[in-house]
């Protein structure tokens, strides 16, 4: 990855900073429900702030299509961002240009914080036009991007502002991009990929980009289920892209080529319902029963998965092995993450995960905050998986 500025990088006293965060956060009765995303900016908000400089936070939120929508407004976001910023106030002005911007900028002191109204109330903002971003550009004199979440859209906000203004990468951005790159681009080996989910139709680049990064490629879920299909294995009921089978084939073939491992379900849990509590037993992967499906790996492919994962130095992980939201089929997925969260804490693995599953299957195992990183990016960190370039990280390159 080329190199990109930070905030070590720039002086901020005195001058006002356009800070490009993701405020997409969900919401319940009209207050954010979960801070999270608002928590993990914080830093970089609070350190320009301190640094004596007007912080002007820009965002989308939601899907208005380019139209002003009042249960799409930001509003309340500020509020709530008040809060992860332990109390410092937090302004808001109506429109994120113009007059409504420019005058509560001018309002602000310096070590202020202000929140411009949602970015996609103009459908300019997702068209990447250039005008826009010079409407948003003319009220700052430098460019802060903290939402790697939204690198992948070349939008006004992401990508077209980086050309007008001075442009580094916030604390946030900054701790995604080395994590990433430490795991994917500048590994320490061996490096074991865990991939999961329901379907490899939808991660077909991901899976082709994989086999030439890492040595080991661990495959869980519906996922897990097309390959073994493709392998001659009845896997009963279970999800299976069936039409996917060539696919999978090829994809095992590359991997062959290129040095990389494939670890498919040695056996598995399985049930003929899915739903909590449905009478399930364990069977070896070549005798699943006509009738039944399989919904989590069983202990033999646990005991070989905590093996191999013993044997690396680079752990990464999108997707789940099982139905882990419903019990008891998490326990396969669970007792990996709780093995790569122990060989984590000892300094033995580099783990870094992604994804909205994987983030929450981590959560219900109780780790994490035990990897190395866990990203919340979910597009962006997947398309950063396939090995796209993302817009909005390209703009801050250096070279």
């Amino acid at each position: 990855m080329s190199a990109f500025k930070t905030l070590d990088d720039v002086d901020v006293a005195g001058k006002t900073v356009l800070v490009r965060a993701d405020l997409n956060v969900p919401m319940s009765d009209g207050k954010v429900s979960d801070t999270t995303r608002l928590d993990r900016l914080a830093p970089t908000l609070t350190e320009l702030a301190d640094k004596g400089a007007k912080v002007v936070v820009m965002s989308h939120f939601g899907r208005p299509k380019g139209k002003r929508s009042e249960k799409d407004s930001l509003r309340p976001v500020a509020a709530a961002l008040s809060v992860s910023l332990d109390g410092r106030p937090v302004s808001f002005a109506e429109d994120c240009i113009g007059a409504p911007a420019a005058s509560a900028i001018e309002a602000l002191t310096p070590g202020g914080v202000l929140v411009l109204e949602n970015l996609r109330f103009h459908a300019e903002e997702e068209a990447n036009d250039v005008e826009f971003a010079r409407s948003l550009s003319v009220l700052g004199d430098l460019y802060v991007n903290d939402a790697f979440s939204a690198a992948h859209r070349a939008h006004a906000s992401t990508e077209a502002i980086a050309r007008l203004l001075p442009s580094v990468a916030g604390r946030l951005m900054e701790q995604e991009l080395t994590a990433l790159t430490n795991a994917l681009e500048k590994p320490e080996r061996p490096v074991l990929a865990v991939v999961g989910g329901a379907k490899i139709s939808t991660k077909l680049d991901l899976l082709g980009n994989m086999i030439g990064k890492v040595d080991m490629l661990v495959l869980g879920g519906g996922m897990a289920n097309t390959f073994l299909h493709a392998k001659g294995v009845d896997v009963g009921t279970s999800l299976c892209e069936s039409d996917m089978a060539d696919a999978a084939r090829d994809i095992m073939a590359r991997a062959e080529k290129s040095g990389c491992r494939i670890i498919l379900p040695s056996d598995a849990v399985v049930a003929r319902k899915l739903e909590a509590g449905a009478p399930n037993e364990t069977v070896a992967i070549d005798a699943i029963p006509s009738d039944a499906m399989m919904l989590d790996v069983g202990p033999d492919t646990i005991a070989a998965l905590t093996a191999a994962v013993d044997g690396v130095k680079t752990v990464l992980w999108n997707g789940p092995l099982g139905v882990f939201e419903v019990e008891p089929f998490g326990t396969g997925t669970f007792a990996l993450a709780r093995h790569v969260a122990e060989l984590t804490e000892k300094g033995r693995v580099l783990s870094v995960a992604g994804g909205g599953d994987t983030v929450a299957a981590l959560s219900r195992a109780g780790v994490d905050d035990r990897f190395t990183y866990v990203s919340s990016a979910g597009g962006a960190f997947l398309e950063w998986l396939e090995g796209k370039d993302l817009p909005g990280v390209a703009a801050l390159k250096t070279d």
